[in-house]
């Protein structure tokens, strides 16, 4: 059976990078099985669902590359729903409530103080019909709770936590449906996974409660649970996800500069024992994914590493794949000069300045501007004009090092540093070349 994978993100914010990476997983474990990858919206909670965030959504896993083989939205879903929830009534596994929420906490605060845990009494299903019929007179609509089987030990064998068991008992029966009819999580996800034939379920730890009520309800609508697989949750240096890049959205990641390769390759390893490296090859990444690699310490995201990355990956980006965000005149020659310089992308324009011009070289002493005046003599055209122009120099006056190099930088760019001059001043021209040496000569 091909493996099938999803992300169901919740249209009620931008994806940041806990999100990313949790999509970034499914989206290699169904590529390392040449399974299927599907993108379902859970846009059930109709008060904070907002169209734009799923086309956000959208826009982001494309900006990452994470393309997906099919698509479903819950709200074009409600009537399976409803069928599922008839399919459990009937077999009395869902059950109507009638406490308010306010009658709920009160509950919560009584038992914790008791030292109890703070799991639902079932008292509703003590009520009787004509109790449950005073209510329901009285204007109380009912919300819906799935009943666990307390004789059904939870047990699955979890891909990333190993062995993992529960008591049912010691869980709350959750909450499926509102009172105004709308679904929670719980359900509708279950009915989803098995109607789009989800194979593999791998997401955050904080769902693995979550995953010990669900597994009843698979079996509730006679369906085998999918395997389940739960990894530990990103963490900043200090806790917390830093808001200067951790908690932000792809927007402000490319705003910063962050290339979504970078990304890819530290948030695919990140939380794993294998080191996160600049890896550009989405194929190298893919190939060593292994789930038995990942730990169970919360991952730690650290923005300095993110950038740090970028850049390396920066540094091994091919022309092709920036010629769309140079400046106006930088060829392939051009790109790979400034390149090993770059931090971002978008750094190349001030580089590439320094080739079109002007430049304004500092003020050089009589000895200097001498050294110049001989440099403008001696320079020739050839296929190594640095090589030529450095070589005869040094024949001709005797420097070398920093005193033989320096001046000549400066003049030629107005910087003290920068890219390799070998390959920079073919770039310049001979004709600028030379009105620059000559300007800087004459101070």
């Amino acid at each position: 059976m091909s493996i099938v994978t999803r992300f169901a993100p919740s249209p009620t914010g931008l994806l940041h990078v806990g999100n990313i990476r949790t999509a970034l997983h499914n989206w290699m474990l169904a590529q390392k099985q040449g399974g299927r990858f599907l993108l379902r919206i859970d846009d059930t909670d109709k008060e904070r669902s907002e169209e734009h965030y799923i086309e956000a959504i959208r826009k982001d896993l494309t900006w990452l590359g994470l393309d997906w083989d099919g698509e479903e939205r819950q709200s074009d879903r409600l009537a399976h729903y409803d069928d599922a929830f008839e399919t459990l009534r009937d077999a009395g596994r869902v059950y109507p409530c009638y406490e308010t929420a306010q009658e709920l906490d009160l509950k919560r605060k009584i038992q914790l103080g008791r030292g109890m845990p703070p799991i639902y009494d079932r008292a509703a299903l003590k009520l009787s019909d004509d109790e449950r019929a005073a209510k329901e007179e009285e204007g109380i609509a009912p919300h819906w709770r799935f009943m666990l089987d307390h004789n059904e030990t939870l047990s699955w064998e979890d891909g990333i936590r190993g062995a993992q068991s529960f008591d049912p008992a010691q869980l709350s029966d959750p909450v499926i449906r509102r009172a105004d009819g709308s679904w929670l999580y719980m359900l509708p996800s279950a009915v989803d996974d098995i109607e789009m034939g989800v194979t593999d379920i791998l997401r955050g730890e904080d769902h693995v409660s979550n995953t010990a009520v669900q597994i009843q309800m698979f079996t509730a609508l006679n369906a085998a649970p999918p395997r389940f697989a739960h990894e530990a949750l990103l963490v900043g240096r200090e806790g917390k996800l830093s808001k200067r890049l951790g908690s932000l959205g792809c927007d402000a990641m490319r705003e910063q500069g962050i290339e979504p390769e970078a990304l890819i390759a530290m948030l695919a390893r990140l939380g794993t024992s294998q080191p996160v490296e600049p890896v550009l090859e989405r194929s190298v990444l893919i190939a060593t994914f292994d789930l038995s690699t990942f730990g169970r310490a919360p991952a730690k995201f650290d923005d300095a590493e993110l950038e740090r990355v970028n850049t390396a990956i920066v540094h091994q980006l091919p022309f092709e794949a920036v010629t769309d965000r140079l400046p106006e005149g930088m060829d392939e020659a051009g790109w790979e000069a400034v390149r090993p310089n770059l931090e971002t992308v978008a750094d190349a324009g001030q580089w590439w300045q320094i080739v079109t011009g002007p430049v304004t070289p500092p003020e050089f002493d009589t000895e200097t501007r001498d050294f110049l005046a001989k440099a403008t003599e001696l320079l020739r055209w050839d296929d190594n004009p640095w090589g030529s122009l450095t070589q005869a120099l040094k024949q001709e006056t005797g420097r070398k090092g920093k005193a033989l190099f320096l001046p000549l930088r400066q003049a030629l760019t107005g910087l003290d540093h920068g890219p390799d001059m070998k390959a920079m001043l073919p770039l310049i021209g001979e004709e600028n070349a030379r009105e620059r040496l000559t300007r800087a000569a004459n101070g």
